[in-house]
């Protein structure tokens, strides 16, 4: 008798009715949206934080430079030196004193250019004041050279070079902007649901076993039932914690940023502002057209069939693996000694998907580790958003799907026989004698 869809049933209905599991999943995202706008909040208090920066140019070419923004307020100093100045902002509180000494014939030496503050200055704070004053000398030095700044400005332009292929279609920058979000959102998903959830049928495999319970069900229930039942059952159950977690997540991110005025945006590293900057460097209407665009150009079909497929299979494989280990130890502390094996396929996949797929995803070693079965599940969803061939698709998630049965088959047999064991550290060698009994 198939007792599947009855093992399925309980091992969902046990890991959704445990304590822990339901305070985990409506606490998790009450932790994660806290620890969001905290930083969230802190971020936009920095940026709000008000500036006024002292200016002592004994040059003379910078006196109508700086201009004063929302948080940075320059003030120039006159008809003091140095120390003066030094003391002056020191015993005021100023956020800084950015000194410029003479420069000898239009010459700028870095010595020249300091700047003096009670603790480190912001990053961002240097880098515009450097900015600033390199732009200036360099118009200095074209009006010393005779040559027309006007003129010259008239002939920067700003150049966005169309992609097309072969075909005719049209892509620019944003299409691979949201290849790789796709994909990178794919396989970090993917990544982090093996190791939750592999994790959980692992230690529900151990508790089980050293409970003694799992004697009572092994006399009438097949092993590969058994073992398939509890991967099944915890895949729903970790799904259905998913969709809780967004489904939260999401309301939680809008009662914060309503209720408490947090700008989530804020939460915007130095390098995402600087990518946003040069996005606005280009003509709005173009760049919705070109979002539009880069969203039709996307296989959407194509990407959630694969990601499913993917996702399931990859799942399928590593639980498998997980659950062998869990019946082959007695505690967790003995799975210590099988877990590199199972973690370094997946942190080989994220490499290769980050630092390969990414800059060539059709190149060789993106090709080749897109086919091998522990690595494909997360390499193949990278590559799929920047068009891979059906025939790949399908060829992978066959060998995929082929791996996954036979090591299904390896799993059951070293399940079989371990669930019963106990008192013993096994090692690799007598795993592989499991195999044979």
């Amino acid at each position: 008798m198939n007792h599947l869809p009855l093992i399925i049933k309980r091992e969902y209905m046990t890991k959704v009715r445990n304590k822990s599991f339901i305070i985990m999943t409506f606490v998790s995202p009450l932790i994660m949206i806290a620890l969001i706008s905290v930083v969230a909040y802190l971020t936009q208090l920095n940026n709000d934080k008000k500036r006024t920066i002292s200016i002592l140019d004994q040059s003379g070419l910078f006196t109508n430079v700086f201009q004063n923004t929302d948080n940075t307020t320059y003030s120039f100093l006159q008809e003091v030196n140095l120390e003066e100045a030094k003391t002056i902002i020191n015993e005021s509180g100023g956020y800084g004193l950015m000194h410029i000494g003479p420069i000898p014939e239009g010459q700028a030496v870095p010595q020249i250019f300091k700047f003096y503050s009670e603790d480190s200055p912001s990053l961002t704070v240097i880098s515009s004041l450097e900015n600033t004053i390199e732009r200036e000398l360099q118009e200095v030095k074209l009006l010393q050279d005779g040559l027309d700044i006007d003129r010259i400005n008239a002939t920067r332009t700003s150049i966005d070079i169309v992609q097309e292929s072969y075909e005719g279609e049209q892509s620019s920058k944003i299409d691979n902007v949201l290849k790789l979000a796709f994909g990178g959102i794919a396989g970090y998903l993917l990544f982090m649901f093996i190791i939750i959830y592999g994790n959980m049928i692992m230690r529900s495999v151990i508790e089980e076993k050293t409970s003694r319970i799992i004697e009572v069900i092994i006399s009438s229930v097949k092993p590969i039932q058994l073992m398939m039942g509890k991967i099944i059952g915890t895949s729903l159950a970790g799904v259905t914690q998913f969709a809780i977690w967004a489904v939260l997540g999401a309301v939680l991110l809008i009662l914060v940023s309503a209720i408490f005025g947090v700008d989530m945006a804020q939460v915007n590293t130095p390098q995402q502002q600087m990518v946003m900057e040069s996005m606005q460097n280009q003509n709005a209407d173009q760049m919705a057209v070109n979002i539009i665009n880069a969203i039709n150009n996307l296989p959407l079909t194509n990407l959630v069939v694969a990601f499913m497929f993917f996702f399931i299979g990859g799942y399928l494989l590593y639980s498998s693996i997980y659950a062998a280990i869990g019946a082959a130890v007695d505690n967790e502390t003995d799975t210590q000694q099988f877990m590199l094996p199972i973690l370094m396929p997946l942190i080989l996949a994220v490499y290769v998907g980050v630092f390969t797929v990414i800059e060539d995803p059709h190149g060789t070693v993106s090709t080749v580790f897109s086919f091998i079965p522990l690595t494909s599940p997360v390499v193949m969803l990278m590559r799929i958003p920047f068009g891979v061939p059906i025939w790949q698709q399908l060829l992978s998630l066959v060998l995929l799907i082929g791996t996954f049965s036979i090591t299904v088959w390896f799993a059951a047999k070293i399940y079989r026989v371990g669930i019963l064991m106990f008192g013993k550290k096994p090692t690799y060698k007598e795993l592989f004698k499991w195999l044979k009994y």
